[in-house]
């Protein structure tokens, strides 16, 4: 088998979810936005409503239509992206509840489903979704007597727990919405960690399920494998993959492994990131390319079948900075290709 493998730990993304609920006396929903950030978000929102998980947010109703699909009635499943055009045969149908960011997008829900629950969206500083002060002022008093099922903002720092803009959102938020008669979230992963002066009635942890920072404390959900294809020896002096990028300066040997930046493995880990085999580490040699990647095992005293990439030894996050970008990023990017093996109790 050519593909690499994607195993993903149900236990250990249940176990997040309770770790990050066990921190706050309200309610912990659960982000699947993204196909479960990558990793199939059936197989995800249901090993996490098994956890206790009863309420999911999505960003697109697209989205919202695959978790109702997996989990069925009985939970609640929110859409920040709000009520877009063309939504609402789809938020009707499917009971989706959308998060309105807009005096348009509430126009048309109150106009084409009156009697259907919403949200309500607000932008306390991050300037990217929601409703502004003004406008929400605007609103307001014809909105709350509708009585809302829930009123978010989302803060933009909430990873760097000293940044100024958190205590500002979060004086912001309570100026929009102290004294409104519906329940209130502002905190994401990060901001479950800033305390329960951030909390309100709904917590909505997303990267921390799936093992990521800022959540340090979280067990790892993800281990990827990719398989050796073929080894070669390479004298001093001679290169490796495109624009040789890569020289020998002694005699080496070199392993190709399945995998490149078409299955998000992305060009800028060339020359940085390292593989594992079992306990040693391996250094990628030459430049990442679509489907293949070099990696010097010069030092294995035997021919491994396989090399690790995403393991406990260099997580999500570890990878991520050594190709100077984030977490999400990596795990979102994990392409099709990958034979996807789900692990643990809530694994059928």
């Amino acid at each position: 088998m050519a593909s690499g493998n994607l195993t993903i730990d149900l236990d250990a993304l249940a176990a997040n979810w309770r770790a990050l609920d066990a921190m706050t006396e309200c309610e912990t929903a659960a982000v699947v936005k993204a196909d479960g950030y990558g990793l199939g978000v059936g197989r995800v929102a249901k090993a996490l409503a098994q956890a206790g998980a009863r309420r999911f947010f999505v960003a697109v109703a697209e989205e919202g239509a695959a978790v109702r699909e997996a989990l069925g009635p009985g939970v609640d499943i929110f859409v920040f992206g709000g009520h877009m055009r063309g939504d609402t045969d789809m938020i009707h149908d499917l009971h989706l509840t959308p998060m309105l960011n807009s005096l348009n997008q509430l126009t048309r829900h109150f106009e084409s489903l009156p009697n259907a629950p919403f949200g309500i969206q607000l932008d306390s500083g991050m300037n990217r979704l929601g409703m502004e002060a003004p406008e929400w002022a605007a609103v307001r008093d014809i909105v709350l007597p509708q009585t809302p099922v829930l009123v978010m903002s989302h803060l933009a720092c909430a990873d760097e727990p000293d940044h100024d803009m958190n205590a500002r959102q979060l004086a912001t938020f309570r100026d929009m919405t102290d004294g409104i008669n519906a329940p209130r979230s502002l905190a994401a992963t990060g901001g479950i960690l800033l305390g329960p002066d951030y909390h309100f009635d709904l917590t909505r942890p997303g990267i921390g399920l799936y093992g990521g920072l800022p959540f340090a404390d979280a067990q790892p959900v993800v281990h990827l494998s990719l398989p050796v294809i073929q080894t070669r020896d390479l004298a001093a002096g001679e290169t490796v993959g495109y624009g040789n990028a890569w020289r020998a300066e002694q005699p080496a040997k070199i392993a190709t492994v399945s995998g490149g930046y078409a299955d998000g493995l992305i060009r800028a880990m060339s020359g940085k990131a390292t593989f594992w085999h079992d306990d040693t580490p391996c250094p990628l040699v030459g430049r990442v390319s679509m489907d293949l990647i070099t990696v010097d095992i010069s030092h294995l005293n035997q021919i491994p079948t396989h090399l690790d990439l995403i393991t406990p030894q260099q997580t999500v996050d570890d990878l991520a900075e050594m190709a100077g970008t984030i977490g999400y990023e990596i795990l979102t990017s994990l392409g099709p290709r990958y034979a996807r093996r789900y692990a643990g109790g809530f694994a059928p």
